[in-house]
C-alpha cells in the first residue's frame, strides 16, 4: 500500500517526528511505500526508504505552522497527481490533521489522524478560535489515534459524535537497539562531568515542560549533582539568564542535540517535570538506556513510570521535585535497583504497532 504521512519529521526535532519516523520505517520494512510531507527545512532528504517532501515557507517555529495547512494541502494534491495513495495520515490535529482530512475527504481516500497531546491539552483548551476546526477534524477523520489513554479520554470528552467508536490507542514506541545501555558515549568527557552524578532533562524549553522548577529545585537540593538541560526553545535565554544571575551552580545547557541516544546513557537519572504531558517519549528512551526516571504525576507519564523504575513528583511543588532527585542521587542502592528494572520496562514499549485496519 501507499501511505502519505503529514506532520513533523526529521531533521525537525520532537516527539511527533520520532513517532512518524518509527511508524514509517516499520511500514517500509513490511513492504509498503511511505511519503512524508513535512515542514520546510533546507536539509530535507529521503531516509530509511521513506520519501520525504518539504513544504515551502519559513522554517521559524511559531510562524511555519500558520502556513503549513495550506502548503501541506498543496503538497498532498501534487503527490496525488503522481501516486495512487491508499491512506493519508495526519499527525497532530492542527494544522497537519486538518490538511490531511480535507484532502482525504475531497478525494475519498481513507484518512487517519493522530493526536499527540498538546493539540488537545493546550491548543484545544486555550485557543477557542481553533476548537471548531479540531472538532471537525475529529468528526471527519475515518479513524483517530491517541498516543496515551489520558489523551484518548480527553478526546472522547469533546463529545464529538461517533468519536468513541473510531478512536483507539496507538502507543509511542522506542527503538531499543538505538537507545541502549551499551551505547558508547563521550558526553561526560566532552563536558568534563565525571566527578558527580548527572540529572538530565531532554525536551523543548517551553513553559509546559517546567524547567524553571528544576532550577529552583537545584537551589534547595540536599544532593550534589550536575543538572544537564538538553534542548532549545523560546525560554532558552530566560533560563540561562536565571542560572547566571542567581548563581545556580553545576547547570549545563547543551542546546538541541540530534544524537540524544548518545547523550542519555551518560546520565544517572532522567527527569520530566511537565505540567501536562500526553505521553513522555523521552522517558521510555531513558528506560531503554537503563536509566531511572522521575516524572510528573500527570497524563501519559502515569502510564509509563511505576515503582520499579522511578518516582512521581508534583510539578507544582519545587520541594517535591527536589526530594525525588535527592532520593535517587543520595541512595545509590535504590538507584541501582531502578536501573536494573528500567530496560525491562522499556521492552513493553518496543513493539511498533501498525494501526491501520487495512494493513492488518
Amino acid at each position: 500500500m501507499k501511505i502519505a504521512m503529514v506532520g513533523q519529521f526529521p531533521p525537525h526535532f520532537g516527539g511527533v517526528g520520532v513517532h512518524i519516523h518509527t511508524l514509517s520505517k516499520k511500514l517500509v520494512e513490511e513492504g509498503h511505500e511511505v511519503y512524508v510531507i513535512t515542514y520546510p527545512h533546507k536539509e530535507i532528504k529521503d531516509i530509511d526508504g521513506i520519501h520525504v517532501i518539504g513544504t515551502k515557507g519559513l522554517n521559524i517555529p511559531g510562524v511555519r505552522g500558520l502556513m503549513f495547512k495550506k502548503n501541506a494541502k498543496k503538497a498532498l494534491e501534487k503527490l496525488l497527481e503522481k501516486e495512487d495513495i491508499d491512506i493519508i495520515h495526519g499527525h497532530y490535529l492542527f494544522p497537519a490533521g486538518a490538511a490531511a482530512v480535507e484532502v482525504g475527504k475531497k478525494h475519498n481516500i481513507k484518512t487517519y489522524v493522530t493526536a499527540h497531546g498538546s493539540d488537545m491539552f493546550e491548543l484545544y483548551k486555550s485557543q477557542p478560535w481553533i476548537r471548531s476546526t479540531i472538532r471537525n477534524v475529529l468528526k471527519d477523520a475515518d479513524g483517530v489515534f491517541a498516543v496515551s489513554n489520558a489523551l484518548k479520554h480527553e478526546i472522547v470528552a469533546t463529545g464529538v459524535v461517533g468519536i468513541a467508536d473510531k478512536i483507539k490507542l496507538s502507543w509511542n514506541s522506542v527503538d531499543i537497539d538505538k537507545f541502549s545501555p551499551k551505547q558508547n558515549t563521550t558526553f561526560k568527557d566532552e563536558h568534563k562531568l565525571t566527578d558527580k552524578p548527572i540529572v538530565m532533562f531532554v525536551g523543548n524549553l517551553i513553559k509546559r515542560k517546567n524547567v524553571d522548577s528544576l532550577l529552583e529545585a537545584k537551589k534547595i537540593a540536599n544532593s550534589d549533582y550536575y543538572l544537564v538541560v538538553v534542548g532549545d526553545g523560546p525560554l532558552y535565554k530566560n533560563l540561562t539568564k536565571k542560572v547566571k544571575e542567581e548563581n545556580i551552580r553545576d547547570v549545563i545547557f547543551t542546546g538541541s542535540r540530534s544524537d540524544v541516544e548518545n547523550v542519555i546513557p551518560s546520565c544517572d537519572v532522567l527527569i520530566l517535570p511537565s505540567f501536562s504531558e500526553s505521553f513522555g517519549l523521552v522517558l521510555i528512551e531513558a528506560l531503554a538506556c537503563g536509566k531511572p526516571v522521575i516524572g510528573s504525576d500527570v497524563g501519559g507519564i502515569t502510564e509509563i513510570i511505576n515503582d520499579d523504575v522511578g518516582l512521581f513528583v508534583n510539578p507544582k511543588k519545587v520541594s517535591s521535585i527536589a526530594k525525588a532527585i535527592d532520593k535517587i542521587i543520595n541512595d545509590e542502592n535504590f538507584r541501582v535497583v531502578l536501573s536494573m528494572n528500567a530496560r525491562n520496562r522499556a521492552l513493553d514499549f518496543s513493539e511498533v504497532d501498525i494501526p491501520y485496519d487495512e494493513v492488518k
